[in-house]
């Protein structure tokens, strides 16, 4: 049996609404069905960091649902996707995820995908965490899903926010099996791994 090529994006009230947009543009010509959910909060953060308009941004998914249709698609076990990817994932949606109290449609499609036992990855923006953040976090790794934060990795020499999203959501993929082709990989090039890194003295001139 073939694996559905369906994603399901959410996207949260977090900073950080760029990672949703770049992960649906990534996707696009992957040939993966995307399915988007996206919060009140995540449409007012859409308005104070990007000049994308809520049916703009909608309009980057195949299929795109409100907040509260709880009866869509997504939120049965029965409709077969890879998994899902909320990006980015504010604590409070983290927290109903990892408690199974889902009160929208986005944390309610992120429980399906938990105990479908299909792909679920967070990219938690929040910093710095308190000891309650963790715990939740590690409950949610216990439960199957993938905790992500959207570190960037500078060994890719990035020139550009928009090289480090790229970089970002494309390891996001990577979990999925999916490549964007946009990701620096150690090793495959000069200055990135094809050589040791040249260490730092301290004790040397300033």
């Amino acid at each position: 049996m073939t694996k559905p090529s369906r994603l399901i994006v959410g996207i949260s009230g977090a900073s950080g609404v760029v990672y949703g947009i770049r992960l649906l543009e990534a996707l696009k010509p992957l040939a993966v069905e995307t399915h988007l959910v996206m919060t009140k909060a995540a449409e007012m953060t859409l308005a104070y960091e990007t000049d994308l308009k809520a049916a703009q941004l909608r309009g980057l998914a195949d299929v795109a649902y409100p907040i509260a249709d709880v009866g869509a698609a997504i939120s049965s076990g029965s409709f077969r996707t890879m998994g899902m990817v909320v990006a980015p994932c504010s604590v409070r949606s983290m927290s109903e995820i990892a408690t199974g109290t889902t009160s929208n449609l986005l944390t309610r499609a992120a429980d399906v995908t938990l105990k479908e036992r299909r792909r679920l990855v967070l990219m938690l923006r929040e910093t710095p965490l308190h000891s309650g953040h963790l715990r939740t976090m590690l409950n949610l790794s216990d439960m199957g899903a993938i905790i992500a934060p959207p570190v960037p990795g500078f060994y890719a020499r990035p020139r550009s926010i928009d090289d480090i999203v790229d970089q970002t959501v494309g390891r996001v993929l990577d979990l999925f099996g999916l490549d964007s082709g946009k990701v620096t990989r150690w090793g495959d090039g000069e200055g990135t791994g094809s050589r040791r890194l040249r260490r730092v003295d301290d004790s040397g001139p300033a």
